[in-house]
Formats: structure tokens, C-alpha cells, sequence
């Protein structure tokens, strides 16, 4: 397994990484003992880095996780968590506490449900408009010295938050979606992190199934038929990007999934992609892209099939869209 360093500061890590979100049901049933096995497949293909977040189905992915992973090193895996996203039953994460004393609750809430003494990455989910970045960054600092948490992270803020994190404790990573057809960040925020010397854990880089060349409408539960990007017309619109690079992917003799996973860890070698795989099958599929060398004409290739700014549609409902600090 290929390794990177996230950032100056933070953990050296696979250079995939799993996000474990559809394992608690967020694009509809997933089998939990799939789920389970998932895990142990990509720990022993020498995935270290596992995402999670204390608000995926309230708690329950962290407590697959905790299963999971009993009985492993600890020293053999990294988990990155996300925190702060409030709920209620039945009800999506619509807003976020990062109140100093809420961070710490939900950090020892999130250390019990794992079974862990310790966080590798620990981060707000999304920015707190009423506290201050600097207070919740502080708050993990306290965490990070007395041994709880070992490096701090951000997720999908603006360059200018990250600017103000940084200057009160080192950031490891920023975790934000990045994909062949989300590519916002490109603008301002990772240039910032480049400058800065914070590493990107890219997530959505299938864009949730929908250039996977995978993706099946109307699962029960499933919170993409929620987001624009999936609606309509601009769905259509959005798979047939997906079929352009199916042409790209035959060409190079691989998936489609693998040639965008393979295009978003080619932009640079602090960038850790995260795929959200929920079946041994789907890690198998993804794991090899990381072998897959793409040469200036594949890019342009690819480049051509889905250019920058091409996709229809939110990558989030309005509500969520208001919450993230970079667009689409």
C-alpha cells in the first residue's frame, strides 16, 4: 500500500482511505456484516485511514466501527471523526454546536462509542456561524495536550477559516469534496493549503455514485434523491458525463470509478482520497486505481469528457448548501 503524509503535521496514512458514512445507511441499507467485512478487507489490503462522524446515523457508525476494528492495533489504523452536526430522530444534521464545551462532549461521547483513548484527526464537521473558529480550535488544542486527540482537522471551510485555524494550532488536514466534477477548491483553498503546508482529504470523489458508473435511483432511505445533482434533468445531464468517461476508462483499460479516483490522487501528492465503499466488492474495485498512472494525454482526455465547471446542480440541498464554506 502506497503511504501520504497529510499535510506537515499530521499522520503519514494510506494513500486511499475508506469513509465508512454508507455503512450506517445514509444511500440506504447497507449489511452490516458486509459492512464489518468491508473493514477488515481494506485493513488488511493496508488501508490505515478510516472517516467516520459521531452524526452518522446518531452514533451507529461509530459503533460499527468500534466492532470492527476490536481486536486490531490501534497503532494499525488512523480514524478521522467528524463532529458537531445536531439532530433529532428522523431528522438530517442541520445545524452545528462547536461550542468549547460541546466539542469536548463530543469528543468523549466518540471516544466511548469506538473504544478508543485517542482520535487520530478530530474536526468540526462544518463551521459554527455563532463561535468563533479560534474557540473550537482551541477547545481541540486542549484535547490534542491532554493526549485525546492527535492532530487537529477542518472540513469544508473557506480559505480565510483555514487561515485563522492554523494560526492557533497547526492543521493537519482539511477534509473537503473534491471530484473530477467538484472542483471548487482549485480556486482558493488549495492553493491556501499548499502555502500553508495542510494536506486534502478528498471525499465525494465518485461524487457519491454518480460517476462511479454505478449509481441505481430509487433505493429506499437514500439521501441523494434529496440533492439537486441527482433531480431530473440534471441528473441526466450528469450521467452522461459519466458515460463520456466510460469511454476515457475503456480506452485506458480500467473502471470509470478508478479512473476518477486515479485523477483526483494525481493532482497532487498531499491529497488523500476517500472512497465510500460498503461491499468488499466495491473496495476491490477501487483499491487498484491507485496503481494507475495517468499520462498528460489521459488527463486531457479526461479533461475534455467532464470540463471544470460541467455538472448541473448542487452537490447539497439549499438547506446543507448554506452550511459549507466552498461551493460546488
Amino acid at each position: 500500500m502506497q503511504t501520504r503524509t497529510l499535510g506537515s503535521t499530521g499522520p503519514t496514512v494510506s494513500a486511499l482511505g475508506l469513509g465508512a458514512m454508507s455503512m450506517s445507511g445514509a444511500y440506504g441499507h447497507a449489511d452490516r456484516h458486509e459492512s464489518i467485512a468491508t473493514v477488515h478487507a481494506a485493513l488488511d489490503a493496508g488501508v490505515t485511514l478510516i472517516d467516520t462522524g459521531d452524526f452518522y446515523a446518531m452514533g451507529h457508525n461509530e459503533l460499527l466501527l468500534a466492532e470492527a476494528l476490536r481486536g486490531r492495533d490501534r497503532e494499525s489504523y488512523r480514524l478521522s471523526v467528524k463532529f458537531g452536526g445536531l439532530a433529532g430522530p428522523g431528522l438530517p444534521p442541520l445545524q452545528q454546536d462547536c461550542r468549547p464545551a460541546a466539542v469536548k462532549n463530543f469528543l468523549a461521547y466518540s471516544l466511548t462509542r469506538l473504544g478508543v483513548d485517542h482520535i487520530d484527526v478530530y474536526r468540526p464537521a462544518r463551521l459554527d456561524p455563532a463561535v468563533p473558529i479560534e474557540d473550537t480550535v482551541g477547545a481541540i488544542k486542549d484535547m490534542i495536550d491532554a493526549g485525546y486527540v492527535r492532530h487537529l482537522g477542518l472540513s469544508e471551510v473557506d480559505a480565510a477559516t483555514v487561515r485563522r485555524a492554523h494560526a492557533v494550532h497547526p492543521v493537519a488536514d482539511l477534509q473537503i469534496e473534491y471530484s473530477v466534477i467538484s472542483r471548487a477548491v482549485e480556486a482558493d483553498v488549495l492553493p491556501t493549503l499548499r502555502e500553508l503546508g495542510i494536506g486534502l482529504t478528498a471525499y465525494g470523489v465518485l461524487a457519491r455514485g454518480l460517476i462511479s458508473g454505478n449509481y441505481v435511483p430509487g433505493r429506499a432511505g437514500d439521501f441523494r434523491a434529496h440533492s439537486p445533482r441527482f433531480a431530473g434533468d440534471n441528473l441526466r445531464h450528469n450521467l452522461a458525463l459519466a458515460e463520456a468517461l466510460r469511454e476515457v476508462a475503456r480506452r485506458k483499460g480500467c473502471t470509470v470509478a478508478q479512473l476518477v479516483i486515479a485523477w483526483v490522487a494525481a493532482q497532487g501528492d498531499d491529497i488523500v482520497p476517500l472512497v465510500g465503499a460498503r461491499t468488499r466488492e466495491r473496495l476491490a474495485e477501487a483499491l487498484p486505481a491507485l496503481d494507475l498512472t495517468l499520462t498528460p494525454d489521459d488527463l486531457a482526455a479526461i479533461e475534455d469528457a467532464v470540463p471544470a465547471g460541467s455538472a448541473r446542480g448542487d452537490r447539497y440541498p439549499s438547506a446543507f448548501m448554506a452550511a459549507l464554506g466552498v461551493g460546488n
